[in-house]
């Protein structure tokens, strides 16, 4: 059987969806978020030798970064079931919208490896009527397919439909967001990631935008990416030649309880260019959690969390700062179940 508490949410802040590309013109329609795939189980590395999917290419430093809130935060986290489980979001907040959300959480009992199991169904709702969805389902070994809905205001803001299929040594992905039969708008994302060597892995992604509001009705910009991995580092980039941008990670894994990572993100089109330290320290004698940041505009942040065993409390502090523009946020949370 499945076990629900291998795909629900964890730490304080529901994780937010996945960055989407920038939008490709001015006035063009933003591309919907990507799936939430990092609250699938990942499968153990002796049995997944691919590369991994290529809108996770910089994910092991990007976990690094914390998510800083602000004011408070409750989460109450109820296991139903092995495959159900249900959460409750309480946030006060001065800078962020405030309220209530209630989410809950399904993980089926098709299972494809010892820590994986499918479908997977996640959904949030608020009570002005906001609904975030997410289904994630593994049809064969190979072939997992995503679906993601967000409707705002009574109305569908974004959706999402994408497929990964992973071979032995590659890759492949497609994903179709925000397609607009009457309009004829949409956003058509295809994505190869392939093992060169056993350290190495390249891949490309096409990205095609089309509709009224883009200029000349419809517009292709590619990215070129690579990864190498040692057995305690990593060193990943992406190039995109026709917006002039550039993001590069090196991830470390220093000791058993501390990983390091370094983030350079630059454009030559808005001639901008932002350096990120992260770092990640457990301290298991204490069951402490931390994660901080530091980056090139003079921003710093960190979050802080503590299991209070034998209780299933997680207290949580958050601090932000940006001493550029002089703006201080800090919160403080509890995390129950």
């Amino acid at each position: 059987m499945g076990n629900v508490h291998a795909a629900a949410p964890q730490g304080l802040a529901t994780p937010p969806l996945a960055t989407p590309p920038p939008p490709t013109a001015p006035g063009a329609p933003v591309p919907p978020p990507p799936a939430v795939d990092a609250m699938a189980p990942a499968p153990s590395p002796s049995e997944d030798t691919g590369p991994g999917t290529f809108e996770d290419l910089h994910k092991r430093c990007k976990d690094l970064c914390p998510v800083p809130f602000e004011g408070a935060k409750l989460i109450v986290n109820k296991g139903l079931s092995n495959h159900f489980q249900v959460n409750h979001t309480l946030t006060m907040s001065s800078l962020q919208p405030s309220g209530y959300k209630f989410g809950c959480t399904f993980v089926g009992s098709k299972q494809f490896g010892p820590n994986e199991a499918f479908p997977i169904m996640i959904g949030e709702i608020e009570p002005s009527g906001d609904v975030n969805a997410n289904i994630i389902h593994q049809f064969t070994k190979n072939l997992r397919c995503k679906f993601v809905s967000q409707i705002q205001k009574n109305k569908w803001v974004a959706t999402q439909i994408s497929s990964d299929y992973k071979g032995k040594d590659f890759t492949a992905s497609c994903t179709l967001g925000n397609i607009d039969i009457v309009n004829t708008s949409g956003v058509v994302v295809s994505q190869y990631l392939q093992n060169v060597t056993k350290r190495l892995a390249l891949g490309a992604e096409l990205l095609y935008q089309y509709g009224e509001n883009v200029p000349g009705s419809q517009i292709a910009i590619y990215t070129l990416a690579g990864r190498y991995n040692a057995d305690k580092w990593e060193v990943t980039g992406n190039l995109t030649p026709a917006a002039g941008g550039a993001h590069v990670c090196y991830y470390h894994k220093v000791a058993e309880s501390l990983s390091v990572g370094v983030e350079l993100e630059g454009s030559m089109r808005t001639q901008e260019c932002t350096a990120t330290v992260a770092y990640q320290l457990e301290v298991p004698s204490a069951n402490v959690s931390f994660r901080g940041q530091l980056d090139s505009n003079y921003c710093v942040g960190g979050v802080m969390e503590k299991k209070l065993l034998p209780l299933p409390f997680t207290f949580a502090l958050s601090a932000f700062a940006n001493h550029a523009k002089s703006a201080y946020r800090f919160g403080i949370g509890l995390i129950v179940g």
